[in-house]
């Protein structure tokens, strides 16, 4: 038998068995090729996730404006009618550099002590003002006192617009005027008016000549109370308002029904929202000023920004 010969071996052949091959390189871009598919599920992949991300973002910054602007709501009912936020928080720096923090000292300002006693109230109303204002920086504490001001507005122009059919179905309906008010006229409005003259005539001066007492039925009419009940609970509420001062207790009143509803599910009042517990002076301000406004004639319109509360 003959001895098996040898099957002849390559210079290449035994050089690749020595060294594995390794992708080509270019010369110039220094880049391993890739396959076209394969980049482009790459890319896609980076892309899906930069719209997630910016998504996100987005749903964030739109869940603090809602947040903001159903905030702002409370201020203008629970807190001032007339000052900026900005004065507010002013005077609550001015006061606290000068430490004049534990009490309102002798040598401030009635207009001083005012500003910030409203501070103080914003603070209760809105927990988290406070804290979150020390936390922002410039621009994004300017953003949030935008929208703030925001919801107030939105609140002082949706209540004016209710207001404004009630009242004048309520007038027609308790008065008997002749000829009936029309809520989209300011005619037969004002001083010029009797019933809505006694209606805005101030306390200390009887629209009849008959001088009493001067604080009895104050701010328990009857239209003031139903005012309050539509703004603060429901416009169906302030049907249930029977004569002067009956139903006073409004809040009260509202968290009993809500009480004997149970489990019924049932539409949140604007009380119950912005955390609302008693009858304040400014809430009554507030609901004054938003009674007055249908009431009134083309040539007097009074303006929140025209009245103070202490």
């Amino acid at each position: 038998m003959s001895e098996a010969q040898p099957q002849p071996t390559s210079e290449n052949g035994c050089a690749n068995q020595m060294h594995p091959v390794t992708p080509m390189v270019p010369d110039l871009s220094g880049a391993v090729p890739t396959s076209t598919e394969a980049r482009a599920k790459r890319r896609i992949a980076a892309l899906e996730e930069e719209l997630e991300m910016m998504k996100q973002e987005k749903g964030t910054k739109q869940r603090k404006t809602t947040y903001y602007i159903a905030q702002g709501r409370a201020i203008c009912c629970m807190t001032i009618l007339y000052s900026s936020l900005e004065d507010l928080i002013t005077e609550n720096d001015r006061r606290y550099e000068e430490g004049l923090v534990d009490s309102l000292v002798v040598g401030t300002t009635p207009e001083q002590d005012q500003l910030q006693c409203s501070y103080l109230a914003l603070a209760q109303a809105l927990p988290w003002f406070h804290s979150k204002l020390a936390s922002l920086d410039v621009d994004d504490c300017e953003d949030m006192l935008k929208k703030l001001k925001r919801g107030a507005d939105a609140a002082c122009g949706d209540d004016t617009s209710t207001l404004k059919e009630l009242i004048a179905a309520w007038i027609n309906q308790d008065f008997q005027v002749s000829p009936l008010l029309r809520s989209n006229s300011k005619q037969l409005r004002g001083f010029a008016h009797d019933v809505f003259g006694k209606l805005l005539c101030p306390a200390e001066w009887d629209w009849s000549n008959n001088c009493g007492d001067l604080e009895k039925g104050l701010f328990m009419s009857k239209i003031l109370v139903q005012a309050f009940k539509a703004i603060f609970t429901s416009p169906s509420s302030a049907r249930e308002a029977d004569g002067d001062g009956d139903g006073a207790d409004i809040l009260e009143n509202n968290r009993r029904a809500q009480w004997m509803l149970n489990q019924v599910k049932v539409k949140t009042c604007v009380a119950s929202i912005i955390n609302m517990r008693k009858v304040t002076s400014c809430s009554i301000a507030y609901v004054v000023c938003q009674s007055n406004r249908p009431r009134q004639g083309k040539e007097s319109v009074l303006d929140l920004n025209q009245v103070q509360t202490t």
